[in-house]
């Protein structure tokens, strides 16, 4: 069983090269997330509250499968995927709470809406903001602080530093923490309006 479990991530890992380097510009980076990143993302949320859900740029499912498994059991998760193969990927896990949306995270609150909710309570964030047009960028965080519940969390991943004051521009309280057990190292930025 162990072989087939590292059989499957090493294939995983090989499709996720393949995609990073075919789509640099949307994927941003190259590699997975390792587990310490994914928990050390998922650190600021409180699960046992949390009924809505989102993650931006969740890629081949690495960070959504640790959110599932946090998760209470009546809540859910609207992930956002603009690449077609990680969408396929995404589509084949088995959880009803889980909603893939092939869309990018600009029109966050109508998709919200067509799901029957006003808010998510946290977002999770992989997107590469660092590589996309400065517009743009500025309106998925303007609409991600708007779409936040009171006392929820936007939390983004990055490489660098570099995006911290523009995270303060939208967000009264932005904490870092550096994951150094994470290929390349990390820095997971927790922003919310305490």
């Amino acid at each position: 069983m162990v072989n087939i479990r590292i059989m499957s991530e090493g294939i995983s890992r090989i499709n996720f090269l393949r995609e990073g380097l075919k789509n640099l510009r949307t994927v941003g980076t190259v590699t997975p997330s390792s587990r310490f990143l994914c928990e050390a993302m998922l650190s600021p949320i409180n699960f046992a509250e949390a009924k809505v859900l989102v993650e931006l740029g969740a890629g081949n499912g690495v960070i959504t499968h640790h959110i599932l498994r946090k998760m209470h059991p009546d809540a859910t998760l609207l992930v956002f995927e603009v690449q077609a193969n990680f969408c396929d990927i995404l589509r084949n896990i088995d959880d009803p709470r889980l909603v893939v949306i092939e869309g990018s995270a600009e029109h966050l609150p109508a998709y919200l809406a067509e799901h029957g909710f006003t808010h998510a309570d946290h977002i999770i964030s992989a997107i590469p903001f660092v590589i996309l047009p400065k517009e743009l960028a500025r309106d998925i965080v303007a609409t991600c602080h708007d779409s936040l519940a009171p006392g929820g969390h936007f939390v983004q991943m990055h490489y660098s530093m570099f995006l911290k004051s523009f995270y303060e521009e939208f967000f009264g309280e932005v904490r870092v923490r550096f994951c150094a057990r994470n290929f390349p190292p990390a820095f997971v930025f927790a922003c919310n309006d305490k």
